[in-house]
C-alpha cells in the first residue's frame, strides 16, 4: 500500500505491505503532479513486504522527476537492493543524445577532402608497392607462399566459373548477334552478324565479361574471405609469427587470377560466338558452314592478343581490389560487407578506365 502526505512542501511517501502487480495509474499521476511544488521528498519503507518491477517503475519515474526538478530525494529503511536498482537505473540513458556534428569552414571541409584522397591514394600505391615486392621474393625463391594455397585459389577461379561464364556469355553474344541483325537486315547483310560478334567478343566483350563475373565471384570472395580474417585477428597471429601477409595471403590469389583470366577470356570469345551462331543458324536462316566460314574469316591473332591482354590485366585488378580491401577491412562484421562491396565496384570501375585506355593507346598504336 502506498501512502503519502505533504508536510511543508516536502513529500513523504510511506510503503506498506506488498507492492505486487501494483497499478493504480490515477493515484501514481497525482503523486508526479505533487512533484511540481515540491521542495524534497522523502521514501520510508520500514512495512514493506513483498514487490516487484512495478514498485521499482513508481520509485523510478518519481526520483527521475525529482531530479530533473532538483529535488532532494531521501531514502529510509528502503531494502538494498530495491534502492541499488533506482540508481542503477537512473545511471543509464535510455535516450542518449546524438553527438553535435559541428560544420566547419568551405576551405577545412576541402582541406579535409583533399587529405582524405592523398591518405587513400598512399595506402593503395603502398599495397601496389607490398605487391610488387612479394612479386621479387617470388622470383628470387625466398616467398612464403604455400603450393596448396595457390592450388585451393586457383581451383575456386579456374574450372569453378566455368558454369556461370559460359551461361553469361552464350547469352551476351546472343544479345550481339540480335541488336547487329536489326540494322543488317535492313541491308540484306545478315550475314555479317557472324563478323560483328566474332569481332566485338573476342576483342574486347569477352574480356569485360569475364571481368564482371569474377570481379562479383572471386574478388568479392577474396576480400570477404581476408576481411573476416582481419576480425578474427588471424592476419594478426600471422604478423605476430612474422609470417609476411602479401607472400602468404595475396600472393597466391593474385597469381590464380592471373593465370586464369586469360583462359577464362578465351572461354568467354568461344560461348559469344556459340551464342551468336544460335541466332545466326535457327532465326536468320544461316546456313552453320557459312556462319562459322565468316566468324574465322573475321578472327585474327590482333583481335584475339587484345582480349587476351584486356583478361590479364582485369585479373590483376580484380585480385588487387579484392585483397586491398580484404587487408584494409574493419574488427566488425558490417566492415565485412562494406569492404566487399567496395571491392567489387572499385574492380568493375577500374576494369572500365583500364578497357578506355587501352583501347585508346592500341587505336594510337595502331593494334
Amino acid at each position: 500500500m502506498l501512502k503519502y502526505e505533504v508536510q511543508n512542501k516536502r513529500i513523504c511517501i510511506s510503503l506498506a505491505g506488498d507492492f505486487v502487480g501494483y497499478d493504480f495509474p490515477e493515484e501514481k499521476e497525482k503523486l508526479y503532479s505533487l512533484l511540481n511544488s515540491a521542495s524534497g521528498l522523502f521514501i520510508s519503507a520500514k512495512n514493506l513486504k513483498n514487490w516487484d518491477s512495478t514498485l521499482l517503475v513508481i520509485l523510478y519515474q518519481l526520483v527521475k522527476q525529482a531530479q530533473e526538478k532538483h529535488i532532494g530525494v531521501e531514502f529510509e529503511d528502503v531494502p538494498e537492493n530495491l534502492e541499488h536498482l533506482v540508481h542503477l537505473a537512473l545511471k543509464v540513458d535510455r535516450k542518449p543524445s546524438l553527438p553535435s556534428s559541428e560544420k566547419g569552414s568551405y576551405l577545412e571541409n576541402l582541406g579535409e577532402w583533399g587529405w582524405n584522397i592523398y591518405s587513400s591514394l598512399h595506402r593503395a600505391f603502398s599495397f601496389g608497392g607490398k605487391v610488387l615486392s612479394s612479386f621479387r621474393r617470388l622470383f628470387q625463391g625466398a616467398a612464403v607462399m604455400r603450393g596448396v594455397d595457390f592450388l585451393f585459389a586457383l581451383e575456386g577461379c579456374s574450372y569453378k566459373a566455368v558454369g556461370i561464364m559460359s551461361l553469361v556469355s552464350f547469352m551476351i553474344g546472343l544479345i550481339l548477334a540480335f541488336v547487329g541483325a536489326v540494322q543488317l537486315k535492313t541491308f540484306g547483310a545478315q550475314i555479317y552478324v557472324a563478323s560483328l560478334v566474332a569481332i566485338g567478343m573476342t576483342r574486347i566483350m569477352g574480356a569485360i565479361m569475364a571481368g564482371v563475373i569474377m570481379s562479383g565471384r572471386t574478388g568479392a570472395s577474396y576480400a570477404a574471405t581476408i576481411g573476416t580474417m582481419q576480425v578474427n585477428e588471424e592476419i594478426d597471429a600471422l604478423k605476430t609469427m612474422g609470417i609476411p601477409t602479401m607472400d602468404f595471403l595475396v600472393l597466391p590469389r593474385m597469381l590464380s587470377l592471373m593465370i586464369t583470366m586469360p583462359l577464362l577470356t578465351i572461354w568467354a570469345d568461344f560461348m559469344g560466338m556459340f551464342g551468336g551462331a544460335f541466332v545466326g543458324v535457327v532465326m536468320l536462316d544461316i546456313s552453320p558452314q557459312e556462319y562459322w566460314k565468316y566468324s574465322i574469316e573475321a578472327m585474327n591473332l590482333s583481335n584475339f592478343m587484345v582480349g587476351i591482354f584486356h583478361g590479364f590485366v582485369f585479373g590483376i585488378i580484380i585480385a588487387l581490389c579484392g585483397c586491398y580491401y580484404g587487408i584494409n577491412c574493419g574488427r566488425n562484421a558490417d566492415s565485412v560487407g562494406v569492404a566487399t562491396t567496395k571491392a567489387v565496384v572499385s574492380a568493375i570501375v577500374l576494369m572500365i578506365v583500364a578497357t578506355g585506355i587501352i583501347t585508346m593507346l592500341f587505336e594510337v598504336l595502331g593494334i
